[in-house]
């Protein structure tokens, strides 16, 4: 299996088994996807560890295949040892201690295990994933009449997809293609596409699916809100950073 350096500090690991403390998952959002949903504050109740931590832990001990889709199935709590045993199947289940699978992983195609390719790839994605909001979907919500619950907004990562059609690259680059918010009633569902490019040539495409719960109509005001204080708890955050640093 093949680790890269980066995600080190962001778990820990006895043989195949690995395991995410609250802080490891708080600091790897904030500071990996610039991700604020309070899902992943460590002081959280419904704290649960970040899929696109997951993704990248995936991504860095199974290799990066031609075709890849992701499954979260269940949210995994602080401080579970998840079961990351060494495989070559076309499938890959991380189970919980349960044997239940929290993540199932469909694959294409021979793995690459290049490390400049896991870890820009890895880089790139999570960081591109962690706009979600207010970025992607405060438009959204705006243009369909419908907002977050602003005392327990629920934002679940579903799935992501993706194909490359060449892995003979080392870094592509991930853009923004398009965006659609499907609502059922007080539910919703995401797609937000992206495409890879290898300088001015497109060389992949995928997109990500976010699940949404409690809507209720949109206002203004309200969702106004709730996007300056999570702007805010992200200056907060890297004020504090900073601060720390200097000292």
């Amino acid at each position: 299996m093949n680790a890269l350096m980066y995600l080190d500090p962001f778990y820990s690991r006895d043989g195949h088994y690995f395991t995410i403390s609250a802080e490891q998952g708080s600091r790897f959002a904030k500071e990996m996807a610039s991700d604020f949903n309070p899902l992943h504050n460590p002081d959280s109740k419904r704290f649960c560890v970040p899929g696109d931590l997951l993704f990248a832990l995936v991504l860095t001990h199974y290799g990066i295949s031609p075709q890849m889709t992701f499954l979260f199935k269940e949210m995994v709590p602080a401080d579970t040892a998840l079961d990351f045993s060494p495989s070559d199947a076309d499938e890959l289940h991380i189970c919980l201690p349960n044997n239940k699978a929290c993540l199932s992983v469909e694959r294409t195609g021979t793995p690459v295990f290049r490390p400049d390719l896991l870890e820009n790839f890895s880089r790139d994605y999570v960081a591109f994933s962690g706009q979600n909001f207010p970025h992607a979907l405060h438009p959204l919500f705006r243009e369909h009449n419908v907002m977050l619950n602003p005392t327990r907004p629920t934002v679940i990562y579903e799935r992501m997809s993706f194909e490359l059609d060449t892995t003979a690259t080392d870094a592509p680059q991930l853009a923004f293609a398009a965006t659609d918010l499907k609502v059922s009633g007080k539910r919703g569902e995401v797609n937000l596409d992206f495409t890879m490019k290898q300088g001015e040539r497109e060389i992949g495409r995928g997109y990500k699916r976010l699940l949404l719960s409690g809507l209720r109509p949109y206002d203004d005001a309200v969702a106004t809100a709730l996007v300056a204080e999570y702007e805010a708890s992200k200056a907060a955050y890297y004020a504090a950073q900073n601060n720390a640093n200097a000292h």
